[in-house]
């Protein structure tokens, strides 16, 4: 069994302007900096076997920030954590969006599936389970993939309309048996009735 706590990193002036980041390389701002401290002073009361993350500076940055507050070398740097593209409308904030594309529905161009980016990150929590059995890693990524990884082990059932993943926040995954698990999701245990594990194979139907 391999535990892995997924952060979302800290805040960016994008994030502040609720502009859609995804995969541009939008650094950490002040704010950013001092979640990413607070993130770090909370898991800091735990027990930690390494720190994994996307390659983005605003992931990067909060990662080297909590490994020197919970005493973690240098982060491992891991390609598929990074965050999904959203295409043409990367930079846009909602009503720049709805001029865009009035239409919600439409296809936005090199906009990456949710099914692609879980499809991408699942091998990398394989290959990092088998290589550290039994410990546990902070993996600091994104919203979107943070929120992808929810609904594939939900079947689609969280996150519910309006609920966010706030920048800084901690979910832990574990990857055991073949599975992987989620036990709560913004600090809430998961309803008995809502599917908390699935596969890590990719032969299954993904959300969209």
């Amino acid at each position: 069994m391999t535990t892995f706590t997924f952060v979302r990193h800290g805040q960016t002036d994008w994030n502040f302007e609720k502009r859609i980041q995804g995969s541009t390389d939008i650094p950490l701002n002040e704010t950013g900096r001092q979640q990413a401290r607070e993130t770090g002073a909370a898991l800091a009361e735990r027990s930690w076997d390494g720190i994994v993350a996307s390659p983005l500076s605003r992931a990067r940055e909060t990662a080297e920030i909590i490994a020197g507050i919970v005493g973690l070398p240098e982060p491992e740097l891991v390609d598929a954590l990074v965050e999904r593209s959203y295409g043409e409308v990367e930079g846009l904030n909602a009503a720049e969006l709805a001029v865009r594309f009035p239409d919600p529905m439409a296809e936005v161009p090199g906009r990456e599936k949710r099914s692609h980016v879980v499809r991408r990150v699942l091998p990398a929590l394989q290959k990092l389970a088998e290589e550290h059995p039994g410990e546990s890693l902070i993996v600091v990524s994104h919203g979107g993939v943070i929120g992808s990884l929810i609904r594939y082990v939900t079947e689609k059932m969280l996150p519910k309309q309006g609920h966010a993943i706030p920048n800084g926040s901690a979910h832990d995954f574990v990857v055991d048996g073949g599975e992987l698990s989620i036990s709560e999701f913004n600090g809430v245990p998961i309803d008995p009735s809502i599917r908390s594990r699935a596969p890590l194979s990719l032969e299954l139907t993904l959300p969209n």
